[in-house]
């Protein structure tokens, strides 16, 4: 089925080939203020935080739902566990580095679509940032880029690309 065999040309595609341009993906210095976080927030769904943009090492991530913490008092911490009060205005907060994930799932720049897809399930995210071997930000992908890449490759491929009988687009 040619179907089949495109999405086996595409599952082999490296990252490098369809990762967008770093000017065009949000990203803030750690030493940044919340309130760019915020405004970049309002219309994406994460904040990429580096150490600075000469050297790009990625330090972190601000999500979308992550505002809720930024914007709402603190709870009470719990013996063991880490208090939204660190990452809350009211508890002091005042740079992207104070309030920003240092946890972030990352793939090799030279990684595989299907290695990006694999990854994507395993943790159950929509998005991976891409790093080189020294950790500095080189990229992202999001299952949002994998789909609309995907169905570039089959309007690329013409005819021998579309599912039989499939009419839409």
């Amino acid at each position: 089925m040619e179907l089949e065999r495109a999405l086996n040309a595409f599952h082999s595609m490296k990252l490098t080939q369809i990762t967008p341009p770093l000017t065009q993906m949000p990203i803030l210095e750690e030493n940044s203020s919340i309130i760019n976080a915020l405004k970049i927030l309002r219309t994406r769904h994460h904040v990429w935080v580096v150490n600075d943009r000469k050297e790009m090492k990625l330090v972190g991530v601000i999500r979308y739902f992550d505002v809720f913490y930024i914007l709402m008092p603190p709870k009470r911490a719990r013996l063991g566990s880490i208090s939204p009060l660190f990452k809350s205005i009211f508890g002091g907060a005042e740079k992207v580095g104070e309030i920003m994930e240092r946890n972030v799932l990352t793939i090799e720049e030279d990684a595989t679509i299907l290695d990006a897809l694999e990854k994507m399930r395993r943790y159950k995210v929509g998005i991976l940032a891409v790093v080189d071997e020294e950790g500095r930000l080189k990229g992202e992908v999001s299952l949002r880029l994998l789909i609309t890449e995907f169905l570039r490759l089959l309007r690329v491929g013409g005819e021998e690309w579309r599912q039989h009988g499939s009419s839409s687009q």
